[in-house]
């Protein structure tokens, strides 16, 4: 499969001269030409149709349309669009017709989330796809989270608001690589009205099996992503993620990693915003070719219990260590269905279970107790 997104903001006229459609990124995926546009205020609320979006809007459609230019309405939309293609892209998988289960949610405190959820199928075990826009007073948990890594904020009520889409994919088959990805938008307001804001997210992936040429494809993607606004981000935040997704009570990285960073606030809003949004839109590229490739492979007994035991890490990281998902139990009115929503439909634990150095579930454990460089390793063969 090839794909490739184009980016451009010329605008089209229509009608009686108006500008009407702005062309903001084409993707083309094996032949078939997709354009997404951007339309003004008189036609904005024409897009807004559930069929565009896996459910209505968590904020209001006039406000989103009174409020077209703000970044609290760019995010949501942005974020509920990549939540339709991913739910999209993963249904085509399935060989037999198993679609997303839709929950919209609301929650009292402000704000809720759509939260989708695929189980029991052939190809994806079960697979979550999440936005949340939620709004609120931060709890006093959340504050010092934010302040233990630099956050400078004042005392006092702090409003925020919080908008960001993520997804886990457990597949059925251990051949088929787990994949996480996070893309979020925070802002807080002190007594005095100042603003803080600032983006966080990554894409990482956990495979059962080592494929090398899989950890190369995932990678180079992310890094292209990475190039097409700073040739810096890319080995910055390789590296952050590889450091992020470690697990210290088993010496142990949590897959082959990806990208991961955090407090993004450079070099201005709307640079930092399309950066989010490239990568976010990077996902499906690094990840659909992997599943076609594999989703068909055969395995056994050993393969399955192998994967469960994996999943085990992966649950142990979530729960004790993942920002997200304490963010998430600290607020008021969480809904914990959506926050835990990450864990595998099955998992195992197995007392002192330690693979032969020589098998190959020995080979992906010394990959994760020694994170590489994927594409360097790509050049030299």
């Amino acid at each position: 499969m090839f794909f490739k997104v184009f980016r451009s903001t010329t605008w089209l006229a229509h009608g009686q001269g108006k500008r009407v459609l702005g062309v903001v990124g084409t993707i083309i995926a094996g032949g078939t030409i997709t354009t997404y546009y951007q339309r003004n205020d008189a036609h904005m609320a024409a897009k807004l149709t559930v069929g565009k979006f896996m459910a209505e809007p968590i904020t209001p459609k006039d406000t989103l349309v009174a409020n077209a230019d703000d970044m609290r309405t760019k995010m949501e939309l942005m974020i509920m669009k990549i939540q339709a293609d991913f739910c999209q892209s993963l249904e085509n998988e399935e060989n037999f017709g198993k679609k997303f289960t839709v929950d919209r949610w609301e929650r009292k405190e402000g704000g809720g989330g759509i939260t989708c959820v695929l189980q029991d199928g052939d190809v994806f075990e079960k697979a979550g796809v999440n936005i949340s826009v939620v709004h609120g007073v931060l709890p006093k948990g959340a504050i010092q989270q934010m302040r233990s890594r630099g956050k400078q904020l004042a005392d006092g009520e702090l409003p925020f608001f919080a908008a960001g889409v993520s997804a886990v994919i457990h597949p059925r088959n251990p051949m088929v690589p787990t994949i996480h990805f996070n893309y979020r938008y925070f802002e807080v307001t002190d007594s005095k009205g100042n603003k803080q804001w600032w983006f966080g997210g990554g894409t990482d992936l956990t495979p059962y099996y080592l494929d090398e040429k899989d950890a190369v494809h995932f990678h180079q993607t992310l890094k292209e992503a990475c190039d097409e606004h700073d040739e810096s981000y890319y080995p910055k935040f390789k590296e952050w993620c590889d450091k992020y997704f470690y697990i210290p009570h088993r010496n142990e990285c949590r897959g082959v990693g990806g990208i991961f960073f955090d407090d993004i606030d450079t070099p201005d809003q709307e640079s930092a915003f399309n950066f989010i949004t490239t990568c976010a839109h990077s996902v499906i590229p690094s990840y659909l070719p992997l599943v076609r490739k594999h989703k068909n492979d055969a395995y056994g007994d050993r393969e399955r219990q192998w994967q469960l035991l994996r999943r085990g890490r992966y649950v142990e990281f979530n729960l004790i260590y993942d920002r997200g998902t304490k963010f998430g139990l600290y607020t008021p009115g969480a809904r914990y269905e959506s926050i835990l929503m990450s864990l595998p439909l099955t998992a195992k634990w197995e007392y002192m279970h330690v693979p032969a150095p020589d098998s190959k579930e020995g080979e992906i454990t010394h990959v994760l107790k020694n994170p590489r460089d994927w594409l360097q390793t790509a050049q030299n063969k």
